[in-house]
């Protein structure tokens, strides 16, 4: 070891920090967001509300937007995880929906869903175009995430295979709309696990009617 090259304690620490950090810049843009909307929120303010100095926000953050939605780049990463785990000869969509129940019951991650004020700011991304236009720069990158480890699990190159995009397209879009439909709704975080769930039956179902349908019709 070098003679100026930290410990990994002193590493480790420091990397705490910084995601403590992280956090209580999240908490504080989220805050800020709910008590006064988007449009009247700063950079400074959401500074000095985490008690940190705007040049520390922007080694976190690109913008108040950013910061507000880190939750859910940080659950995209948790499904993300859950999903390289699945078992190897689970089929991508059942691995998906596997991913996302882990996530949802996962109690020791304090996911956002389980906190309320998390509940209205994924309402208010419907509100606020500058939200929703970060929101989907971060939901296209975990996508994308999705897709290359579908990939893997088929031992496919998912720039000729359709598949991956496919199955991620679907199950994500399904989530989607039930946590949109969870947030204008108003249910509890209890409700949302069987919401979901729900909505992948919907899926399922639609695919099988529509498979039947379309074999009938191949037989006719």
């Amino acid at each position: 070891m070098k003679a100026n090259e930290p410990t990994r304690p002193t590493a480790d620490r420091r990397q705490i920090k910084a995601r403590r950090t992280r956090e209580a810049l999240a908490e504080a843009a989220v805050a800020l967001v709910l008590e006064k909307g988007l449009a009247d929120v700063t950079v400074e303010a959401i500074a000095e509300r985490a008690d940190v100095t705007r040049r520390t926000f922007s080694r976190h953050f690109s913008g108040k937007e950013d910061a507000a939605l880190d939750f859910t780049r940080t659950d995209g990463d948790r499904i993300n995880a859950a999903l390289r785990e699945r078992p190897a000869d689970e089929p991508p969509l059942l691995a998906y929906r596997g991913a996302v129940a882990e996530w949802l019951s996962d109690r020791e991650t304090s996911s956002w869903h389980h906190r309320p004020e998390q509940r209205l700011l994924y309402a208010a991304v419907d509100r606020e175009p500058a939200l929703f236009a970060a929101y989907e720069r971060i939901r296209v990158d975990a996508q994308d995430e999705s897709v290359r480890i579908i990939a893997d699990r088929l031992g496919t190159d998912p720039a000729r295979d359709l598949r991956p995009e496919v199955v991620v397209g679907a199950a994500a879009g399904v989530l989607t709309a039930a946590l949109r439909t969870w947030a204008r709704g108003g249910t509890d975080a209890e409700d949302l696990a069987e919401l979901v769930a729900r909505a992948y039956d919907a899926l399922i179902g639609e695919a099988a009617r529509s498979a039947a349908t379309s074999d009938t019709a191949i037989r006719e």
